[in-house]
């Protein structure tokens, strides 16, 4: 009996791994970071973070629903992208800013340009810039919960910034999450433990989150004559955890390649320096991923690997 040839293009060898599979992962992950923020900034914190994961569902659906493309707000990345914007808001965020923020990370950031695989920065980064430009007195509203009320305080890399050391919270407050920040930020632990995750599920690789937290730390140690404090106060508040393992590692605004990875991951961390130590604002993680995307094809393409046997195509077509 005749076997039938099928033909067709690559790949040839598929994976039983699905982008559901992967997001559900990675809002795994991000389970003990949710977890720390309730404990920390009260249920609000939860109330903001639901609500930016709906919005961006609904968001996404109805827009494919209108431009009458396929409807995949079942992959559950909307979910992931409403979850690590809410992770980067304050908890006394105005529910109507978080929405426009939700909205702004889907449809323009992301659906524009093509949905999932397409976007040439990460869609939460680039909502979150939007929003501290747009709502920059809310959006840096700092506070954490203090008994049952929510106290307004300055965060520790606005304290380092400021020159009030004596201000600092203790190192341990800030590996657990015991400071104020965003939402997602402060618990260096919870962020810690959602990375090991990954990387044991094989969904992220290690070179990215650990160069980029690497660079930052060697160099603070640097600038502060070898101040151990310094530079671990650094790596441990801000939103540097959060950004250098879930945000700096997504698939389609990185580089593929390992080495591509190491120089991203270095990048960001020397960019988030510059601006946290010579620049205005106390923070520049979400701005260090976002011009790290920009250039991330063309790291791609440097970074590449050659193909076994392949020659270089001249410009007159011929073979070099």
């Amino acid at each position: 009996m005749a076997r039938k040839l099928l033909i067709a293009v690559s790949p040839h060898i598929k994976s039983s791994t699905t982008t559901r599979k992967i997001m559900l992962d990675v809002i795994i992950a991000l389970i003990p970071a949710l977890v720390a923020s309730v404990y920390f900034f009260g249920l609000r914190a939860l109330i903001v973070t639901l609500f930016c994961m709906g919005v961006s569902v609904i968001a996404q659906y109805l827009f494919e629903i209108l431009c009458k493309r396929d409807v995949e707000a079942g992959d559950l990345s909307a979910v992931v992208t409403g979850m690590l914007l809410g992770f980067n808001l304050p908890v006394t965020i105005p529910l109507w800013q978080a929405a426009i923020g939700s909205v702004f990370a889907i449809i323009v950031v992301k659906e524009l340009f093509g949905g999932i695989g397409h976007n040439f920065a990460n869609p939460a980064i680039t909502a979150r810039i939007m929003m501290l430009l747009s709502f920059s007195g809310t959006m840096t509203n700092w506070a954490r919960l203090e008994g049952a009320e929510l106290v307004a305080g300055a965060t520790p890399l606005a304290s380092l910034k400021g020159g009030a050391t004596e201000e600092l919270p203790s190192l341990l407050d800030m590996f657990l999450g015991n400071i104020g920040g965003s939402l997602g930020e402060t618990s260096a632990l919870a962020l810690i433990i959602g990375g090991i995750y990954l990387v044991a599920r094989r969904v992220i690789k290690w070179h990215t989150p650990v160069c980029f937290v690497a660079t930052v730390f060697v160099g603070s140690l640097l600038y502060s004559g070898f101040d151990v404090n310094f530079a671990l106060c650094q790596i441990l508040s801000g939103g540097l955890m959060l950004g250098a393992i879930f945000m700096a590692t997504d698939y389609s605004t990185t580089p593929p390649t390992p080495l591509g990875k190491v120089v991203f991951g270095i990048g960001c961390g020397l960019i988030t320096l510059v601006i946290r130590l010579w620049g205005t604002n106390p923070e520049g993680v979400s701005y260090a991923i976002l011009l790290m995307n920009i250039l991330a094809p063309y790291i791609a393409k440097l970074t590449r690997h050659k193909i076994f046997g392949a020659k270089k195509i001249t410009k007159g077509g011929a073979a070099a």
